[in-house]
């Protein structure tokens, strides 16, 4: 910490899936063929709709009221392996995340409904660890996940950073949800390669999404732009 501070933020919050690596293709993959195997079918693209941003046992919970039937005790702990086991071999970083790293004047961290392990891998594998670390922050370390803002408020309680100047970088409407309830600045992320932006960015808008953006290079335009 301890970055420049004099504009109207301090502190950059982002999402990790979709937001700093361009994961949501590859875990939705895995997991469809998951659940397939366990007798409930479910799209790729149903699980991108409709999940994202949704922490996998928030995930499941809802699969498994819909479809009447309880998967097997292992399941999450499997699939968070196969998941990982698959970003060893695809998972890259969004284009622009790394210069924009660099780049940033303030203080930065992540806040993702991943569970730690596939935070610190997925950044481990992206080549982005270092930039961030040590400030991780998972949906597990509070009781509610998004669209609560549990999770964004602890972020910048542990990083000494009023809510008011928090920005938040998000790609899910239960993401912009959390953020804005927290009180913060909130712009939504369309370049993950899941996204159809056209659509995807009226969608964040209507979620509360104060500004929406699809390469992550004009992130630091818009943040001097604020303000």
């Amino acid at each position: 910490m301890g970055r420049k501070a004099d504009g109207p933020f301090a502190l950059v919050i982002f999402d990790l899936d979709g937001v700093l690596v361009d994961s949501e293709p590859v875990s939705s993959r895995v997991t469809a063929a998951a659940l397939a195997e366990a007798g409930i079918e479910v799209s790729e693209a149903e699980i991108c709709e409709r999940f994202l941003g949704i922490s996998t046992a928030s995930m499941l919970e809802t699969i498994e009221a819909e479809h009447g039937r309880r998967l097997p005790a292992s399941f999450q702990t499997t699939l968070r392996a196969r998941i990982l086991a698959a970003f060893e071999r695809a998972l890259e970083p969004v284009a622009g995340v790394p210069a924009v790293l660099d780049a940033l004047p303030v203080d930065r961290c992540v806040a993702s409904s991943s569970h730690p392990e596939r935070i610190r891998r997925s950044l481990e594998l992206t080549g982005l660890l270092d930039r961030l670390a040590p400030h991780l922050f998972s949906a597990s370390m509070v009781s509610e996940g998004k669209p609560a803002p549990d999770l964004f408020l602890l972020a910048a309680a542990r990083m000494a950073v009023e809510p008011s100047r928090c920005l938040v970088v998000e790609d899910s409407a239960a993401g912009i949800r959390a953020g804005k309830a927290a009180a913060m600045t909130v712009f939504g992320f369309t370049g993950g390669s899941h996204v159809r932006s056209e659509t995807h960015g009226p969608r964040l808008l209507a979620a509360g999404a104060d500004a929406v953006f699809a390469q992550m290079v004009a992130l630091l335009g818009l943040i001097g732009a604020v303000g």
